[in-house]
């Protein structure tokens, strides 16, 4: 899955793709460099991150993805958005998924709506909404705490006819440099939901504060969290680096 930020306040990224013309040309280069999913994202969702709102969130968002679903039909595309009304909209003009950080607690409406429009569901665990997510992580047990977030999040799914559901267990999300960790050498413990596993680390502060480094330098500590996640079971990588990203998974899955 590769990542278009179409921001100006992403933590690796932001301001590049915010143009129509840069965005297209990043989504072709994504495309050709093996990417089986491109997540268009209008709202940052970094640490302290201003919350836009779902009316501005369109506004940046529709030309984008209209532009990409006309230059790119055969493309699938999903929205990153907590936003029940975004969601709707975004399908409404092609978008085929919906990767909501949230879990659908930011949006009570979520859940019914991602059910009326039957599309496939990234559902997310985060520790709180993104200006106060990290400001002091605390769980009982992050592994047992995040599972039985998203097993209570799955029933409620089911309940409403909706099966087509990833899983992200959400790195970096309201979660320590150990949480983070944790979640990762346990990650094939999320097979219990019989659902894909999507990991999202691209860049991240797991990787860049571990090694004090900056994100533009985190790539090579990406690729080592990308391999050592789809040995314990990841189904997607969502990533900045699709060619990369590609490259891992076809050594991988030739050593499986």
């Amino acid at each position: 899955m590769g990542i278009l930020n179409i921001t100006g306040d992403s933590f690796y990224d932001g301001g590049k793709y915010n143009d129509k013309d840069r965005a297209l040309k990043r989504v072709e280069e994504m495309l050709d460099d093996g990417a089986g999913f491109i997540d268009i994202g209008a709202q940052s969702s970094r640490p302290g991150a201003r919350e836009k709102g779902a009316d501005e969130e369109l506004k940046l968002l529709l030309p984008v993805l209209d532009a990409v679903i006309s230059s790119f039909p055969d493309a699938v595309i999903s929205v990153d958005t907590w936003h029940s009304k975004v969601a709707k909209e975004a399908v409404n003009h092609g978008a085929a998924m919906i990767n909501d950080i949230s879990g659908g607690t930011f949006d009570a409406q979520m859940f019914d709506t991602i059910a009326a429009l039957g599309v496939p569901y990234v559902l997310m665990h985060t520790g709180g909404r993104p200006d106060v997510m990290q400001d002091n992580p605390v769980y009982d047990d992050v592994l047992n705490d995040v599972i039985s977030f998203l097993s209570e999040r799955l029933n409620e799914l089911n309940l409403k006819g909706v099966s087509d559901v990833i899983i992200d267990p959400g790195f970096g999300f309201g979660k320590t440099l150990e949480h983070n960790y944790t979640l990762m050498k346990n990650l094939d413990h999320f097979a219990f939901t019989e659902r894909p596993v999507l990991v999202g680390i691209s860049r991240k502060s797991m990787i860049y504060k571990l090694l004090n480094i900056q994100p533009q330098e985190a790539l090579t500590g990406t690729i080592a969290l990308n391999t050592f996640a789809l040995l314990k079971g990841a189904d997607i990588l969502r990533v900045h680096d699709v060619k990369a990203a590609a490259e891992t998974i076809k050594i991988v899955e030739s050593l499986m």
